[in-house]
């Protein structure tokens, strides 16, 4: 097990808005705050959880910095788009705001190739000092990083330093972890699958349901890391109710951790479009949920 670098559980943070669809600065760091009591080590803004493809420059930016200033932990910058000068143009800006790193996700819709892929990450790695941790969604994206980009990228360029997997392809992670080694960390993109990630060399996660589930994410994964991996099975059974909960056909991601933090207490607000409002069939799903899992706590 190596010493991650930017953290062991990070929640990839929603974004609060007030109810004129404004961000919410005052409820973003108190958010922060929140999740790292919670148990997060470190943290993601503006990500795709973070709606970052519905946020303006400069509310990345204000957010960013907000976030940055409300804790001690990681935080990382969701500062890249589609457009590759737009992603250079804005990650190039985001040292000043105090954050730790970048989170570099694949260029969606433009379906580029791996070459494609890899000069566009390179140039964003390439635009700032600060680590980069890249980020393979295929399902959002339509493009995978293959093994062979992530090691690329991780040998021309000395801040590329992790990978957010959320491919589920575990032979591919498996064999970059391999030839990467320790001074490479691999982080789960699926909470689903974060034991599955950490068996093969993973640091950790980089979470979702950890907006209600950061006592049971920072157990589990302090679990594997001292070898006791019966309680961390146990605790990952206490979480299935969870995983098919944080994203669905009619709910996707982050609806559903809205609504739970809303529950909670937290005044998230709503999406905005095109993801929009909760409803009351979700808003119940989130209290039983969340009700549950205090319940399974005692």
């Amino acid at each position: 097990m190596t010493s991650a670098q930017l953290g062991t559980v990070l929640t990839a943070m929603v974004t609060p808005f007030d109810a004129n669809g404004a961000v919410d600065l005052d409820v973003a760091a108190q958010l922060a705050k929140f999740l790292v009591d919670e148990g997060s080590n470190g943290l993601v803004v503006a990500g795709s959880t973070g709606e970052g493809s519905s946020l303006t420059d400069d509310e990345r930016l204000d957010l960013f910095r907000c976030v940055a200033e409300a804790v001690n932990v990681p935080v990382l910058a969701g500062s890249t788009s589609s457009s590759t000068a737009h992603s250079v143009a804005l990650t190039s800006r985001v040292a000043a705001t105090g954050v730790a790193g970048v989170l570099a996700t694949t260029p969606a819709y433009a379906r580029p190739s791996q070459a494609g892929i890899a000069a566009h990450l390179g140039a964003i790695a390439d635009s700032t000092t600060l680590p980069v941790m890249l980020y393979d969604i295929p399902s959002r994206t339509g493009r995978k990083i293959a093994s062979s980009t992530t090691i690329e990228l991780a040998r021309r360029h000395a801040n590329v330093i992790a990978l957010k997997d959320a491919s589920t392809d575990l032979v591919s992670a498996a064999h970059t972890k391999a030839v990467l080694g320790d001074q490479f960390d691999l982080y789960s993109g699926d909470d689903g699958l974060t034991l599955s990630f950490m068996a093969i060399g993973a640091v950790g996660i980089v979470s979702v349901a950890a907006h209600w589930a950061g006592p049971e994410f920072a157990e589990m994964v302090g679990r594997v890391e001292r070898g006791d991996w019966q309680r961390a099975r146990t605790l990952n059974e206490s979480l299935f109710a969870s995983y098919a909960f944080e994203s669905t056909e009619s709910y996707p991601n982050p609806l559903p951790a809205k609504a739970a933090l809303r529950f909670i207490g937290v005044p998230v607000g709503q999406c905005r479009l095109p993801l929009g409002p909760s409803d009351e069939t979700l808003d119940a799903a989130a209290r039983d949920i969340v009700t549950a899992l205090r319940d399974r706590r005692g």
